[in-house]
């Protein structure tokens, strides 16, 4: 392969900024999630109080009602994803945005709790967080995935910061039905901007067979289990912490429920005073996995601090609210960095064909660990009080560690697209395997009826004269 001139071989460096498109994307993903996700959190600060309202309620049922939503949500990702595979990402989106809607307007007019019961579990049915992340993953270039990631990851906080206000507002003026129908209209307008903000993704996965085989690599790939198990403790950890946390904030920081909110917010953006430049390091440094290990170590270590403050006064060891606060920065700067770098792995890691099935056992296995850190979380606040929860966190970060540290770092790759002429589909495999064959081709994928292969290649390696004159030869 001819050497690049140092003209073409800054045409190959990945672009510093997001192009138009990319950020056009970026934007309107996340205002799909935060639209979405609001419509969610919103229901978490008020339902317990207001419970009573609805006939046969029981606070098993309450919790029923709060827990079903990410159960359904866990089981249906990966159907989910696979078919946004097979039909394409928009309209399984947008099918999955409207079932959300359905069981909004279902929990709406119940009158007793088996129905709000049964629009949680409709709400759940429309499990649409691995389409879209697959759909950003369509619409970004490799060098940009984090910073991506990141932004929708960030609109996910700044919803739940919204929502810690919005939602005790609408239920005092319209009740919990009144929340329900606000939900319905923030999912219709998730649609709306779907189909008017989105750019069109490149249409590269039909094959249903593929999508499937692309779901047993993500069940059996060692890299892609490491980064399933580590989503799956990461929301584990945070449900679990979020057990204890309101508990600690009131008798130990002697901070009121009312102004919890205050905290949870300022606490946010400290944190992304710190988060922002780990992400930046990821992101242009090439170095997602030793930014991923940090963060669990930020994690645990926070963890392990909220632990003690959180001991018995009467041992003398406990810390006071300064150091509680301080230590909630250090966990959410570790959460942040952890949210926004393991999606962008996980996309880096799964073949192009089949994004949505392996994000879909991403997603799965991101709501199991929720519902997981609940359950256990609860059970181990009423047998062993905050301190066990807090230390059973930090311990589940240490045996992370033990499994993300025989991660790779995966390779800076780019997508590109190159025309090809007619092609028969029994000679796309045997066009696959020429462009395989070019020196810096990674993966290709042959979309016969679109006259196009896509292709993940790495840039500094890429032989751009075979690859033109085998582009040539099929054109």
């Amino acid at each position: 392969m001819a050497l690049k001139s140092p003209s073409e071989a800054a045409a190959d460096a990945p672009p510093p900024v997001m192009s138009p498109t990319e950020r056009r994307a970026v934007a309107a993903l996340s205002g799909i999630f935060s639209l979405r996700m609001l419509g969610l959190f919103m229901f978490l600060p008020v339902f317990s109080v207001h419970a009573h309202e609805y006939a046969g309620y029981t606070p098993l049922l309450i919790g029923v009602a709060i827990g079903v939503y990410g159960l359904t949500q866990g089981v249906f990702q990966v159907p989910f994803g696979i078919l946004s595979d097979r039909f394409g990402r928009k309209p399984v989106i947008a099918a999955g945005l409207l079932i959300f809607a359905l069981g909004s307007v279902v929990a709406a007019l119940a009158d007793g709790i088996w129905g709000i019961v049964a629009g949680r579990a409709l709400q759940g049915l429309g499990a649409v967080a691995a389409a879209v992340m697959a759909l950003a993953s369509d619409l970004t270039g490799e060098a940009h995935r984090t910073k991506a990631m990141a932004c929708i990851g960030a609109s996910i906080g700044a919803a739940f910061a919204l929502a810690l206000v919005v939602g005790p507002a609408v239920t005092g003026v319209a009740g919990v039905s009144g929340l329900f129908w606000t939900t319905a209209v923030l999912a219709a307008l998730a649609v709306v901007l779907l189909y008017l903000g989105v750019p069109d993704p490149p249409r590269m996965a039909r094959s249903g067979g593929a999508a499937l085989a692309g779901l047993a690599i993500a069940l059996r790939d060692g890299q892609m289990l490491r980064l399933n198990a580590g989503i799956f403790i990461l929301h584990a950890v945070m449900i679990a912490t979020f057990v204890v946390l309101p508990i600690a904030l009131r008798d130990r920081a002697g901070i009121d429920a009312a102004d919890h909110w205050k905290v949870y917010v300022g606490v946010l953006l400290a944190s992304i005073v710190f988060t922002v430049p780990l992400i930046v390091l990821a992101d242009r440094k090439n170095r997602s996995r030793a930014v991923m290990l940090l963060g669990i170590v930020l994690l645990g270590a926070a963890l392990a601090g909220l632990a003690a403050t959180v001991v018995p006064a009467s041992t003398g060891i406990g810390a006071g609210s300064v150091a509680l606060i301080a230590c909630m920065v250090v966990y959410f700067t570790g959460f942040n960095t952890l949210e926004a770098s393991l999606p962008a792995m996980v996309s880096r890691v799964a073949p192009m064909r089949a994004r949505g099935a392996a994000l879909g056992v991403y997603s799965t296995s991101q709501y199991l660990g929720a519902f997981a850190g609940g359950v256990v979380g609860g059970w181990l606040l009423g047998t062993g009080g905050e301190h066990a929860v807090l230390a059973a966190c930090a311990g589940l970060c240490i045996g992370w560690m033990l499994i993300a540290i025989g991660l790779r770092q995966p390779r800076r790759l780019s997508v590109e697209q190159i025309r090809i002429g007619a092609v028969e589909r029994e000679a796309a495999e045997a066009l696959t395997a020429r462009l395989l064959a070019v020196p810096g081709v990674v993966e290709a994928v042959v979309v016969a009826e679109e006259r196009a292969a896509w292709l993940r290649v790495d840039r500094r390696n890429l032989d751009r004269s075979s690859l033109h004159a085998l582009s040539s030869t099929t054109s």
